[in-house]
């Protein structure tokens, strides 16, 4: 319940990101010293030294770089609620990046510097960012009661759905959230008060302009059943005549994974469902990676593309390249390459193998007479899969995304399972991580729904990195 309100009351929060994010720009800037001074003073063979200019375009980029690192891998949204393990993981990740951009910039620059001094800075950061936050909860304790002064809530509803939200506030006094009582909005509404943890006055609707005049109140939140909400106009117009921030409880809209937010066409407010990522600088960013890993990979993979594609020819009649009709992202078609690891009629003998077929959807055959003696060997280790990052290039698909379904399949699909369609496909994915072709159907589905429901892009890079020594080792693969 907590987190469902801190969605709505996140001004708290976000000083407090701030001020963590604050927080490690001095820390890093002190480890950094401190890594100096320490490589100055120990008595090794190279010499030393960082000139000024040179010294403080690095302490820049370390002040900068960190933060960075940290809102990019999320650390700072759940510092306050972070085991010590998580808060070492996260440490180390952030260090281990920071110091990654740190080697960059001395190969971009050319400077020459000194190994133990880039070691010291990772470790006395790790070491500072460690004990601040370990350290931090009563500090974060303290900057939620005391960076803002309590802010009163008027909840406009005394049904079940008013109840569970003032249950909410009361959960977020930490936060500086402070019920100040009910508007009856139904004919049966209750007594003079409810009790919940504390007891609240109930007021009639009517009395709101004079609740506005008489005491303090900041925020208006509406949660009543939504066939009420056209009589409430009026009460809505006179928070906003008042200036009073006001809310409108939509948990009566029945999406279970939608993200909710406001936006607008023309003068026209919507608010918006949406049950897929929609972060539109974070969607850039993986758009703009795998453009580049894409035509990089293409150029250095080519040698071994065309030999590839020389072997298939000399071994088995037909193209080296399979081209098959794809659904792409929300069901688009387009036509996916991949290098031939099948004989040349295996899609007209597809019918007469179905019974080897032991999934359901799909048609996923272990040992599948169909391959070619090198195809065995290209579908173990993914190679016949290298063709597809001209789809990456394209726009077809993206290097981490669930794997694209032929139209068939998709006629098949049950309701929930065509929410996959809703990002765009990809080379690899979650469920390749977890035995390849050897998980059934079902569990490919609810895979691809939880890397939908958790996207990030620190998730992409964990899925490529992880990707790699699994195709090396030829596991699952049929």
């Amino acid at each position: 319940m907590l987190c469902c309100l801190a969605e709505v009351f996140s001004r708290q929060r976000r000083k407090v990101k701030i001020l963590y994010g604050l927080a490690d720009v001095i820390l890093i800037a002190a480890a950094f010293e401190a890594a100096y001074q320490t490589r100055l003073h120990l008595e090794l063979t190279n010499i030393f030294f960082i000139v000024p200019p040179v010294k403080a375009l690095l302490l820049g980029a370390a002040m900068l770089g960190w933060p960075l690192v940290g809102a990019w891998l999320n650390v700072y949204d759940h510092l306050d609620a972070a085991r010590p393990r998580a808060i070492f993981r996260d440490a180390f990740k952030q260090c281990a990046f920071g110091t990654v951009g740190i080697v960059l910039i001395e190969y971009t620059l050319r400077l020459d510097l000194s190994r133990p001094f880039l070691a010291l800075l990772a470790a006395y950061g790790f070491v500072a960012l460690c004990l601040f936050r370990l350290g931090s909860r009563r500090l974060f304790g303290w900057m939620r009661r005391g960076l803002g002064a309590p802010y009163y809530i008027l909840l406009v509803g005394t049904g079940p759905r008013a109840r569970r939200m003032a249950e909410q506030v009361e959960a977020s006094s930490d936060f500086g959230a402070r019920l100040v009582g009910f508007l009856a909005a139904e004919p049966d509404a209750p007594g003079d008060e409810i009790r919940l943890e504390k007891a609240y006055p109930v007021h009639p609707l009517a009395a709101l302009p004079e609740l506005l005049a008489r005491q303090i109140i900041d925020e208006v939140i509406f949660a009543v059943d939504s066939r009420r909400l056209g009589e409430m106009e009026d009460t809505l117009l006179m928070c906003d005549e008042e200036g009073v921030r006001s809310h409108v409880a939509a948990d009566f809209f029945p999406h279970v994974y939608s993200r909710v937010f406001l936006e607008k066409f023309q003068t026209t407010p919507l608010l918006t469902f949406s049950a897929t990522p929609q972060d539109e600088v974070a969607l850039m960013i993986k758009r703009v990676t795998d453009v580049v890993v894409a035509a990089t990979s293409l150029v250095v993979l080519a040698p071994l593309m065309l030999l590839t594609a020389v072997l298939i020819r000399a071994t088995s009649p037909g193209p080296a390249i399979f081209r098959q009709l794809r659904c792409g992202l929300s069901g688009r078609r387009f036509t996916l390459y991949k290098f031939r690891s099948m004989c040349q009629d295996a899609e007209a003998r597809k019918a007469s193998l179905q019974h080897l077929n032991p999934k359901q959807t799909v048609f996923k055959i272990p040992n599948d007479p169909r391959l070619t003696p090198i195809g065995r060997y290209l579908r173990k280790f993914s190679v016949d899969e290298w063709p597809q990052l001209w789809n990456v290039l394209k726009g077809d698909m993206s290097l981490v995304g669930p794997r694209p379904p032929v139209p068939e399949e998709v006629e098949q699909y049950r309701r929930w399972q065509r929410r996959r369609l809703r990002m765009r496909p990809g080379l690899t994915c979650l469920w390749a991580l977890e035995g390849r072709d050897s998980l059934d159907f079902e569990t490919w589905m609810r895979k691809d729904m939880e890397y939908i429901d958790n996207w990030s892009l620190p998730l992409d890079l964990s899925i490529l990195l992880r990707t790699i020594p699994r195709v090396l080792s030829g596991k699952g693969a049929h």
